[in-house]
């Protein structure tokens, strides 16, 4: 059976000047294997070479938007050093690249969005969840530094100490505490998220297009200029961290369990 291409696990569609972008795992719950994590890293370059797009909306096929990491990719994480650095880097590349990529990005989060799942999401710059969506970062559980993201990004969106708790503890958060936080605009009934999505995406498309890319530039210049030193502590750490004991200890585990 042929390998996935990133055509196949990162579908792109065409309204006039927007562009839906659907991760395409459903049977996995759009959990990030290596093709789909490679493909995440390439897709932003591609699309930024789109001179007649002018909006993303960025979603997940079937029940989830992304449900995290895949465990075939986490053991091969934890016993290949070598792979540890295409992926980080591939880690850092995603982040940046969501940070300067210069079209508005509405994120359509229509089930759980965990770990890089939920980087993903709040790397966006208009999040709206289904009722039925789910934000966390489980990274710390299982001994992983969460070095994808939510050490950058979410202490811009709410306070420190709340930062602190999701993260030090992987609890999920429900929909509406998450707007409360900060974390996301609002909450959509699911059956209406893709029409909502799509209607604030033709807003931002009627807008001036330089005026608006030019906003959003100077706006992700903060998170940049100022994440950078947490972002390569935690992409480091990170890296470490999946040689770690207790993450070894995890993934053995998981491993007897499949086996079993």
């Amino acid at each position: 059976m042929p390998e996935p291409t990133d055509e196949d696990l990162i579908l792109i569609r065409s309204e006039g000047p927007i562009r839906i972008v659907t991760l395409n795992r459903p049977d996995a719950l759009n959990a990030t294997n290596t093709p789909l994590h490679t493909a995440v890293s390439n897709v932003w370059r591609r699309l930024a070479e789109d001179h007649d797009a002018s909006v993303v909306v960025l979603t997940g096929a079937g029940r989830a938007f992304s449900a995290g990491g895949d465990f075939a990719m986490m053991k091969q994480l934890n016993e290949d050093a070598a792979f540890r650095e295409v992926v980080m880097e591939e880690v850092r590349r995603i982040i940046l690249d969501m940070l300067r990529f210069p079209l508005p990005v509405v994120a359509a989060v229509n089930g759980p969005a965990v770990g890089l799942g939920c980087s993903l999401a709040l790397s966006a710059d208009h999040v709206l969840l289904s009722d039925k969506a789910k934000l966390g970062d489980p990274h710390l559980n299982v001994g992983l530094v969460p070095g994808d993201g939510g050490v950058v990004l979410w202490p811009f969106y709410t306070s420190l100490l709340k930062v602190k708790e999701y993260l030090f503890t992987g609890k999920l958060i429900a929909p509406d505490d998450a707007v409360a936080m900060g974390l996301a605009n609002r909450v959509v009934p699911h059956d209406e998220l893709m029409n909502e999505a799509m209607a604030f995406a033709e807003v931002l498309a009627s807008k001036p297009r330089k005026a608006l890319q030019d906003t959003k530039r100077a706006l992700n210049s903060y998170i940049e200029t100022q994440s950078r030193g947490p972002m390569e502590i935690a992409i480091q750490a990170e890296n470490q961290s999946m040689a770690s004991p207790e993450h070894t200890k995890f993934v053995r585990e998981q491993a007897a369990k499949a086996e079993g």
